[in-house]
Parts: C-alpha cells; sequence; structure tokens
C-alpha cells in the first residue's frame, strides 16, 4: 500500500511453443479444487446471474430477443435456486477454460485471469468445458477424455449438468449480445446462438469467439 493505494506488481510470463492441452487443464483444476484456502481469506460465492440484467437493459436487439431472454433468465434463477451440488465448496476460478492457460518458455503450465475468482462448488469450473464439448462440440472425443481423465469427473454424469448447461449457453449469448454493432459477423453469430436458446433440442451450430 503507498499513501493508501494499492499497488500490484505483475510477472510477465513468456510464451513457448505450445499451447495448453484439455489434460492440463484438468489436472490444474484439479489441483485448484484441492487447496485449502488461508484462514481469514474471504471470498465471494460465483455468481452466474451477476451481469445479466445490465446486459439486457444495454443490449442493442429486438424487443423480442430481450422479452424471450428475459424470460428465460427467470427460467434459468429458478432452477439455479433448486440445484443441489453433491461437493463441498473451495477455490474456483470461475472462468476456466483452455484459453485461460499458458504455457512458457521453460514448459510450465500457468493459470490466468483470476477476475472471478470464488470461493463455491467446483462444477462451475466443469461446466465450460463439459458444455463446450457435450452441447457444442468444440472438443474431440479425445480431447475431452483427457480433460475427464486428469480431472478425475465427467460433469456430465451429474443430475445438475442441464441446469448449468443452460446457465452456460445463456452467459455465452449475453456476453456476445454486448458487441451485435460492432460488425456482422459479430452480429450473426449472436442470432446463431439466440436460435439454439429458442430451440433447447437442436443442435448447435455456434463458433467460439
Amino acid at each position: 500500500m503507498i499513501d493508501g493505494h494499492p499497488v500490484t506488481f505483475w510477472h510477465l510470463i513468456v510464451e513457448g511453443d505450445r499451447k495448453a492441452t484439455y489434460g492440463e487443464l484438468g489436472r490444474v483444476l484439479r489441483d485448484l479444487h484441492a487447496l485449502t484456502a488461508p484462514e481469514g481469506l474471504v471470498l465471494p460465492s460465483f455468481a452466474p446471474f451477476d451481469k445479466q440484467q445490465l446486459r439486457l437493459d444495454r443490449a442493442m436487439i429486438p424487443d423480442d430477443d430481450k422479452v424471450f431472454l428475459r424470460k428465460r433468465w427467470r427460467e434459468l434463477q429458478d432452477k439455479y435456486a433448486e440445484l443441489k451440488f453433491e461437493t463441498p465448496k473451495g477455490p474456483v476460478h470461475g472462468d476456466a477454460h483452455v484459453q485461460n492457460l499458458m504455457v512458457n518458455d521453460q514448459g510450465r503450465v500457468i493459470l490466468i485471469d483470476f477476475e472471478a475468482f470464488c470461493y463455491d462448488h467446483p462444477e462451475w469450473d466443469l461446466m465450460v468445458t463439459a458444455v463446450e464439448h457435450h452441447s457444442l462440440g468444440w472438443q474431440t472425443g479425445e480431447q475431452y477424455a483427457d480433460f475427464v481423465a486428469a480431472y478425475g469427473r465427467d460433469l456430465y454424469d451429474w443430475p445438475g449438468y442441464e441446469t448449468l448447461r443452460g446457465i452456460q449457453e445463456f452467459g455465452m449469448t449475453t456476453w456476445l449480445m454486448q458487441n451485435v454493432q460492432e460488425d456482422e459477423e459479430t452480429a450473426a453469430e449472436y442470432r446463431r446462438r439466440i436460435a439454439g436458446l429458442r430451440n433447447d433440442d437442436a443442435p448447435r451450430d455456434w463458433r467460439p469467439w
């Protein structure tokens, strides 16, 4: 603290010549979730709906989309209220995907982007990759198998998966929704995603963004 102001020092990560794997993501999350929070450290709970109201208020999208999304938002909140987790709470990254891993020039895998770090159930970290695979098909079967083997659990087998899938897909859509005016490519992807939310049983043709 300098004159009452917090000052932070950042460590430069010199990237190596490869990207992190899904197996490495599984191992990093397994180790993270096994940590014990230091006594006296108070972290917030995971907040899956904290930004949705503001996003919907500001979104430049058709009115019927807003009506649908607000209705879906309320439905997901009701389902979330009934969700029963089977695991104890612990450290949770809050945005756990493979793009938030870096491999430095010594081959060390480093977890980054702790903006949403919290103290909650580990399922919140597993839902990202589980939804990307089972719903969106963004990983190969081998990649996802490596993730599951390294972590030791496939969230798809948990009864609460569908609720978390709905929350994850809603968040992915409303996040992109904020940028529909940037270019036609973004607007087209938003239209793909909102169409998918309107038909839960249809295959997803969403693109990584």
